[in-house]
């Protein structure tokens, strides 16, 4: 299965706690659109948290997921845009300045003012995923997004800066090129899921988009068009199968399963009178309990959850901007009941978002367990420098990123 070259295909990995996604997409120059040619997905153990435990079943995971996908799409993966989540996840706001040569803004001053905004103190530990750029001044006038061409003395730039442990990174890069795949970029899950889920208007108005993984709770907060804000917290779908295994008494498999056919966040929406098999442990025989027990098991987790993240919001000062209210995703938000209990908490707009922006197999990732790896599909599109080279110009292209990646590395 040979890569074709007349071919634009991205391709998506996210390595979730939970699962692991393989997302391969084809651009479509004519209709400018990309479609969906090839999903694989396969159960990850070797997560925990967002974070790599156990460097061969994440590999394994890995395989399996993208052996699916290229059976799927018909051709060999050779490299992949990767996800990374986990409490290790720092973000702040920076601003820098600096003087506009020839009094004309160019690209190279653009360059030079992200350069200066991004010149802040991390600990050595940690690495910049990320410097996005929220808005662009110039001699005082605000509310640039496009500064590029336009005349002045002096440009701003205030821009939002995304970090994480280099340990977490390099171990999700070894996992993968273990794999026989090389790294286009590291992109934090939330961000690429924004990418998937949220429209401009969302954006503009103000908005806040929680992806409820397997592992980590992810949050991104837009207000007038730019990312303000981003956060992990360390409790999501896991935590509510263990609370179903302690509380019932079964093996851990199958209360994930029970979770995902039977679970409600809302007890006044579960019927007292529909009952569910529960296996015991051992050699005792299921049990049988209402779907209103099990709702009494996993409200109190589903509120807790919903009042952290609330708690995150009032933290980051953002609260009371996102007119556009709550948008709920990851593979934990399909959850019976969770948009109702999270309207009743946050008194605010709230819905479930589903995967956009793509065509193809729509009807299989029409799912919010998909949107992360659809959003890396799109952020590469949109970040994409090679699409359409030829060999050797793709050749130069990949030796000179390794000679970026060595000097930041070194120096």
């Amino acid at each position: 299965m040979a890569k074709r070259r007349d071919r634009n295909i991205i391709v998506g990995l996210d390595i979730g706690t939970s699962k692991v996604a393989a997302i391969v997409g084809e651009y479509n120059v004519e209709e400018d659109e990309i479609e969906i040619v090839g999903i694989g997905s396969h159960p990850s153990t070797g997560l925990k948290r967002g974070v790599v435990v156990n460097l061969e079943s994440t590999v394994q995971a890995i395989q399996r997921a993208v052996e699916e996908a290229e059976l799927m799409a018909g051709f060999q993966i050779r490299s992949a845009y990767v996800g990374i989540a986990g409490s290790h996840i720092r973000s702040l706001n920076s601003h820098g300045i600096v003087a506009i040569k020839d009094k004309e803004v160019t690209q190279t001053d653009v360059d030079r003012v992200l350069d200066s905004a991004r010149a802040v103190a991390i600990p050595a530990d940690q690495k910049i995923l990320h410097v996005l750029p929220q808005e662009y001044i110039i001699d005082s006038q605000t509310g640039i997004k496009e500064p590029v061409g336009m005349a002045g003395i002096r440009l701003e730039a205030k821009v939002h800066i995304i970090s994480g442990a280099v340990s977490a990174a390099q171990n999700l890069v070894k996992c993968v090129r273990r794999c026989g795949l090389e790294v286009e970029d590291i992109i934090l899950e939330q961000l690429a899921s924004c990418y998937a889920i949220l429209s401009e208007d969302e954006k503009n108005l103000g908005v806040c988009l929680v992806d409820i993984g397997g592992g980590t709770t992810d949050i991104a907060v837009y207000t007038d068009g730019a990312i303000r804000h981003t956060a992990v917290i360390p409790i999501a779908g896991d935590q509510i199968s263990n609370d179903i295994a302690v509380a019932l008494r079964t093996p851990i498999q199958h209360a994930e399963s029970i979770k995902i056919d039977h679970a409600c966040a809302l007890t006044q929406l579960a019927d007292i009178d529909d009952m569910i098999d529960v296996p015991s442990i051992g050699d005792r025989p299921p049990r049988r309990i209402s779907r209103h027990n099990l709702a009494e098991i996993v409200e109190p987790r589903c509120e807790e959850l919903m009042l952290l993240i609330q708690t995150e919001l009032r933290r980051s000062g953002f609260e009371d901007l996102i007119a556009g209210g709550i948008v709920l995703t990851g593979g934990s938000s399909k959850l019976e009941g969770l948009v109702e209990l999270a309207e009743e908490i946050f008194h605010m707009p709230v819905r479930l978002g589903m995967p956009r922006h793509v065509t193809g197999l729509t009807d299989v990732i029409h799912n919010p367990a998909f949107a992360t790896g659809v959003g890396l599909l799109l952020f590469g599109h949109e970040h994409e420098d090679g699409l359409g080279l030829s060999d050797d110009e793709s050749v130069l292209l990949s030796i000179w990123r390794r000679m970026c990646s060595w000097f930041q590395g070194n120096f």
